[in-house]
């Protein structure tokens, strides 16, 4: 039987009478990648903080490692680590310092947490900036000495609030590499904004919205919720696109349509609905009409809307 790393029962969260998180439910395995997605003020940061010990909840229960985040706050937080969305560095420390100092507060001894403190630096490409400031490195490069120091005491449980936000892309991917390599020997819950970068890496994934749970499941069970509509991409050659958007976008089967230069994507009632949008582009000079498939994004926009949030 596999057996919970977090147990959330009807969590909630009041600020006045602004409700952040509202009878929430949720269990995550030891040892998976967990994705919490949801727009910006869905109450993941809250749900985190809520998690990690710094902040009490309104009502309901969480449990980490069978262990009350109530009443059992100093256990938690020496087997947790976590990598939250500010910059927590002590700007008077080393990068190498800064990642000593958090492994004394842990209680490593000297000897322990040299060559871990070795292996982070150079797993994150800090190696030859170990002896400089938090201040003088790029938000990239801050980045990273964030994550590695939340690994030096090797968690149990490690929580990363949107970890690779400011990364460029050979940095988010060696990320990605590391964090894959700890599946199974610690439970991972991840918050991230690129939906790519979830659907990598989580072998399961919640999606929140006003501080409740609406979707839950592997990435292909969220996709497979998409019944019934489907989408098509079609690429004009020549300059067309906004003539033809503007037709399609006016008839009936036609439940939503994007457009992209010379692209334009149109999600249809059904497949059958295809013959009365090729009626319509007779004539049309069109380089290709192909099937798009589903993807985590169409999932996160079918549930919490295009609308951009605060």
């Amino acid at each position: 039987m596999t057996t919970a790393s977090i147990s959330i029962r009807s969590l909630a969260k009041s600020y006045g009478d602004l409700t952040a998180l509202d009878s929430f439910d949720l269990e995550v395995e030891q040892g998976s990648i967990f994705g919490l997605l949801g727009p910006n003020g869905a109450g993941k940061t809250t749900l985190i903080r809520i998690l990690t010990t710094l902040m009490r909840q309104s009502r309901g229960d969480a449990s980490i490692e069978g262990l009350d985040i109530r009443t059992e706050g100093r256990a938690i937080r020496c087997m947790i680590g976590v990598v939250s969305q500010e910059n927590s560095l002590d700007r008077y420390l080393t990068a190498r310092e800064n990642l000593e100092l958090h492994a004394r507060l842990h209680g490593m001894e000297k000897r322990l947490y040299k060559r871990r403190i070795d292996d982070l630096l150079e797993l994150m490409g800090l190696s030859g900036r170990q002896k400089d400031f938090p201040d003088t490195f790029s938000g990239g490069m801050q980045r990273r000495l964030v994550i590695a120091r939340a690994l030096v005491h090797q968690p149990r449980l490690l929580f990363l609030d949107e970890p690779t936000t400011g990364l460029d892309p050979q940095s988010r991917r060696a990320v990605w590499e590391y964090i894959r390599s700890l599946a199974g020997s610690m439970t991972i819950f991840l918050t991230t904004h690129y939906l790519e970068e979830a659907e990598q890496l989580c072998d399961r994934i919640a999606i929140m919205d006003h501080g409740r749970l609406i979707a839950l499941g592997s990435t292909q069970e969220l996709k497979d919720r998409l019944t019934g509509a489907t989408v098509y991409e079609i690429e004009f050659t020549g300059q067309e696109a906004d003539h033809y958007a503007a037709l399609l976008g006016s008839m009936s089967c036609v439940l939503n349509i994007r457009q992209i230069d010379h692209k334009v994507t149109v999600t249809l009632e059904c497949w059958e609905c295809l013959s009365e949008i090729v009626t319509a582009l007779n004539g049309a000079a069109i380089r290709r009409i192909s099937l798009k498939e589903r993807t985590l994004e169409d999932v996160f926009i079918s549930l919490t809307g295009e609308k951009v949030r605060e």
